[in-house]
């Protein structure tokens, strides 16, 4: 994930990473588990119909690495509708590289569909989402983006907006895909954050050829980091011959000032036997590197680091670089923005929403951007425009 300014943005960080993160978990802080068994809550993070999990990892893997399906969206939907209107790109903090991106696919996606976008910053607070969207509303766009925050946070204002009939559409502005109709929001796009997770944990059990053994690093203080922590783990033990050495909890803002003691500890319990660090955000690895370097771990493992969060520069760097992390799990950014202008196209057009999750994407050395995002070559835009044409 990104680089955090102040502990103070780190909820709208989070978001950008796993979908709405406004929930807190209740566990110990800083708390390890090494039980043997999934607790009856978490067996439904485990994925269905496996017999066979090294068989299923190294497919995952395959399958993402060859880039060949979950990047092509529908090809059917209504034609632009009122070209030459403006809609509104509220951000939930424009420093955010994930916020960023995004604007910056809204508005590329805006300029081919024929609409005017205005992008307004958050700046990373409540009160700051608050206002940005009553500055959007008071343009009285079209329609309405949210850009990384949680749509039941900024529910009364978004009914100001669907009391003036202006759709609203999010961003991971809830913890799954689809409509929010509680909040509002017509449609939230996001990956499904369970297969982020069992993307990241597969690359571990296919990888290590069933043997792996892994830490795993979350943040207690949002329930979606627990979630795919735990489904990590519960993947990670369908494997008889893996092994979850250490569950931490360790406050993602704090992982540079945490992560060299914690991972010193970790080499010490248990040596040459972890092999796999595995983290719902790619923060914990820069925090983690000067140790792993200090106790003579060469940058290209093992521990092998690999991320669960959603892919950013500094990640794409550092497995460019070998650089004490093997892969991460990205979200194709620049395709959710076109898809976020097209769902709301939809909303305009009085129709339902898409239906369309794209896939995460696993990356390692073998295709790592050359640039700080991933987007996916599949044709996305070539289909989106084609629709919006009215072919």
């Amino acid at each position: 994930m990104r680089t955090f300014r102040a502990a103070a943005t780190a909820a709208a960080i989070l978001l950008a990473f796993a979908g709405c993160a406004s929930e807190t978990a209740a566990q110990q802080s800083g708390s390890t588990t090494t039980s043997s068994s999934p607790s009856a809550a978490a067996q439904a993070l485990v994925p269905e119909g496996i017999t066979d999990v090294l068989a299923d990892a190294k497919k995952r893997v395959a399958d993402s690495l060859s880039g060949s399906a979950g990047f092509t969206p529908p090809s059917t939907g209504p034609a632009a509708q009122k070209k030459g209107s403006t809609i509104a790109y509220v951000a939930a903090d424009l420093t955010n590289g994930g916020v960023n991106t995004v604007a910056k696919a809204v508005t590329e996606a805006g300029a081919a569909i024929g609409w005017k976008v205005n992008v307004i910053d958050g700046k990373g607070s409540a009160q700051g989402r608050t206002n940005a969207l009553n500055q959007a509303i008071a343009l009285k766009p079209v329609g309405i983006i949210l850009g990384g925050f949680d749509a039941t946070e900024q529910a009364a204002t978004i009914k100001q907006a669907a009391d003036l009939s202006i759709p609203v559409v999010g961003w991971h502005a809830g913890a799954e895909s689809g409509p929010i109709a509680s909040a509002g929001l017509f449609t939230n796009v996001t990956t499904d954050p369970l297969q982020v997770s069992w993307l990241a944990a597969a690359y571990a059990v296919a990888n290590s050829e069933g043997t792996a053994g892994v830490a795993i690093f979350t943040d207690s203080q949002y329930q979606i980091a627990v979630r795919k922590a735990d489904a990590m783990r519960d993947y990670v033990k369908l494997c008889s011959g893996c092994s979850v050495l250490s569950y931490e909890d360790a406050p993602i803002a704090e992982a540079d000032s945490r992560m060299p003691a914690l991972i010193s500890s970790l080499l010490q319990q248990n040596g040459d036997k972890l092999t796999f660090l595995l983290g719902i955000n790619g923060n914990y690895f820069g925090g983690a590197k000067g140790a792993l370097r200090d106790a003579g771990k060469g940058g290209a493992g093992p521990p092998w680091a690999v991320a669960a969060g959603d892919g950013d520069a500094a990640e794409f760097q550092r497995i460019r670089s070998v650089d004490y992390q093997a892969a991460t799990v990205a979200e194709p950014m620049p395709l959710q923005g076109w898809q976020l202008v097209d769902e709301l196209n939809r909303a305009i057009a009085g129709q339902q929403p898409s239906g369309f999750v794209p896939m995460p994407a696993l990356i390692t050395k073998q295709n790592v951007p050359s640039g700080d995002v991933f987007d996916p070559p599949s044709g996305y835009r070539d289909v989106y425009k084609k629709i919006w044409s009215g072919q």
